[in-house]
């Protein structure tokens, strides 16, 4: 025979998985990419910095965007590209954006209701379960990553990262972007000199 979860445990499930839900999404940004697909990888071995970059548009550094540039370099030369500003093959350009959010979900309540009986004469509780309406808001920053063909000027991968924003101090924005940066490159699949992806062991 089969038997219907009590609305109680029900209940108590769905906030469960919400909260799990919510902890998996703290655990780190999250990351889409896209590439073109007649892109040739193989032909690819150096890079540099587009210029100017988009995140300094406004014609100076700072000390995020340093931060950045610090992290690309570590990954892409992990991967056995190497920086050459004077010839390359590849041109990495990056842009930060941030913006106001609003989410709408639903906790589970209970109340009491009281009714009479008259039959009884006197009054029962009757607990009632119910959906109560919640708003938060907060900051979503995107950290976005293009690889660009230096030769066409022509975009062949981007990756972004997606995330809540709660970092108050510079290092911890710092270490957030270092963050960001590490997850986008663990979705890019080539190495320096290859159009195939290393294989899986």
């Amino acid at each position: 025979m089969r038997r219907h979860l009590p609305g109680t445990i029900l209940r108590a499930l769905c906030a469960l998985l919400a909260l799990l839900t919510l902890a998996s999404c703290a655990l780190g940004p999250r990351v889409r990419t896209d590439a073109d697909p007649a892109a040739d990888f193989s032909r690819y071995a150096t890079y540099a910095f587009y210029e100017p970059l988009a995140m300094e548009q406004s014609g100076y550094t700072n000390y995020l965007s340093d931060r950045i540039k610090q992290s690309v370099r570590r990954e892409m030369e992990a991967r056995g590209y190497r920086f050459d500003p004077e010839d390359p093959d590849l041109l990495v350009n990056f842009q930060g954006v941030i913006r106001e959010r609003s989410d709408v979900y639903s906790i589970p309540r209970s109340d009491v209701h009281y009714f009479y009986s008259y039959r009884a004469q006197r009054y029962f509780a009757v607990p009632v379960w119910y959906d109560e309406a919640r708003v938060s808001q907060y900051t979503e920053g995107t950290l976005t990553v293009d690889l660009v063909d230096a030769e066409r000027n022509h975009l062949v991968w981007t990756g972004d990262a997606i995330g809540r924003v709660t970092q108050r101090s510079p290092q911890e924005r710092a270490a957030a972007a270092d963050e960001a940066i590490a997850a986008i490159f663990r979705e890019f699949p080539y190495t320096a000199g290859s159009a195939q992806p290393p294989a899986t062991p």
